[in-house]
């Protein structure tokens, strides 16, 4: 058990690293910490993509969208904290400037991590939406 919960500290603290490390290391993070068979579940399904994302590929396409939608001015990045031995979460703020539209806007999520075998099998970001 002790094992296990030092393993999911390590897993924490490289994704936490890597987030304030920028993108690169992001896209290096999710191919080392990541199983092949993640899941990424949305608060809301923002971009008509459906709130779930299934497959490490398909997963660094959203991060693909991202990158390609979005300038990133700031990320702030505090955490983690751990839930059980197998959960941890971090919270992220982000300043960033939709490309498209020009808009500039400031948000703040909660990533919540699931590990499994020593990988992190489900991802899941909880954020202000409007109600529908």
């Amino acid at each position: 058990m002790e094992e296990f919960a030092m393993e999911l500290k390590q897993i924490a603290q490289e994704l936490v690293n890597g987030c304030r490390a920028g993108a690169a290391k992001v896209r290096e993070n999710l191919d080392k910490l990541y199983a092949e068979d993640a899941v990424s579940v949305e608060a809301a399904d923002m971009g008509g993509q459906g709130r779930e994302t299934h497959g490490i590929k398909a997963i660094h396409g959203k991060h693909d969208w991202w990158e390609n939608a979005m300038e990133e001015h700031a990320t702030e990045v505090s955490g983690p904290f751990y839930f059980g031995d197998d959960q941890f979460s971090a919270v992220f703020k982000v300043d960033a400037t939709d490309k498209q539209s020009g808009d500039r806007f400031q948000m703040e999520e909660i990533g919540v991590y699931h590990v499994k075998d020593g990988k992190i099998v489900r991802e899941e970001f909880h954020y202000a939406v409007e109600a529908p």
